[in-house]
């Protein structure tokens, strides 16, 4: 994928935060759009702000519901005559002990963060190997390379997007596909996701603390991303914090935790 002009990327979530940012970053390189969210009011706007001479899409799509995910793709692909990008970026936050957290919020989590993924993959990459040229880039976190105390059910999503998505991308060299496949590490980037989350510790605290430790804006990891995937890297890690985190996983596991701990203690809520 060394150019996007005249490609078709598809985004979850581009209501706002980083998926917003990929539409209009998408947009300015002259890639045509399909969108997803389900605040339609966000990705009214996230369209108004593209380019007019790019063709955007905009459907309302709850990314936990397999087969609203799979209509969307097969129509976007209809519409559009070919789709060449899927960003499965849709996600939501859990911060809740494990022990004490519900199944339901869980589910949530793993729902959306998950299984979204899942979706989104299977769902575009039928039309990607239809298409000329094909890549398939997978949402993670930082909080897939080290867990963090609260963070259990979102680690457990974010921890799977990214074997998943390695998995995928070893399967699609194999068999000498044209599609590839990248998983996004992204740091603390100044988005909704902790105040469209759920928290133990209340919401103005959470987004409090999110938003002292978030280093990046969605234009930069959105500009980060869409070289990373020119470069058809593997593994993309967004702002500094990223490549803290990224150090910190290569560190002995005891080593690691230790260091965790005490940087939980200083931070959370007593």
């Amino acid at each position: 994928m060394k150019s996007y002009a005249g490609r078709v990327a598809a985004i979850t979530g581009a209501a706002s935060g980083i998926g917003r940012a990929l539409a209009l970053a998408l947009s300015e390189r002259g890639c045509h759009l399909a969108l997803c969210d389900v605040d339609e009011v966000g990705l009214a706007k996230t369209a108004e702000m593209c380019r007019d001479d790019v063709e955007v899409t905009c459907t309302s799509v709850d990314v936990a519901d397999r087969e609203a995910v799979i209509a969307w793709a097969d129509h976007s692909a209809a519409h559009h005559g070919a789709i060449n990008l899927i960003f499965n970026n849709a996600g939501v936050n859990l911060t809740h002990d494990a022990s004490t957290q519900s199944i339901e919020d869980v589910a949530w989590v793993m729902e959306i963060d998950f299984w979204g993924v899942v979706h989104g993959t299977q769902a575009f990459l039928p039309h990607l190997r239809s298409a000329d040229a094909g890549h398939i880039v997978n949402i993670s976190s930082v909080f897939g390379l080290v867990s963090i105390p609260t963070q259990s059910a979102y680690n457990a999503a974010k921890f799977g997007v990214r074997g998943y998505t390695d998995a995928l991308r070893m399967e699609l060299e194999l068999e000498g596909s044209h599609v590839s496949a990248t998983t996004v590490h992204p740091g603390g980037i100044k988005t909704n996701i902790a105040r469209n989350g759920r928290s133990q510790y209340g919401d103005e605290d959470s987004i409090a603390r999110f938003d002292a430790m978030a280093m990046t804006t969605p234009d930069k990891a959105a500009e980060q991303i869409l070289t990373a995937v020119q470069r058809n890297r593997r593994r993309a890690l967004i702002g500094p914090d990223a490549v803290l985190f990224d150090l910190g996983s290569r560190l002995p596991a005891a080593v690691t935790s230790r260091i965790v701990k005490a940087l939980t203690r200083r931070n959370l809520p007593k």
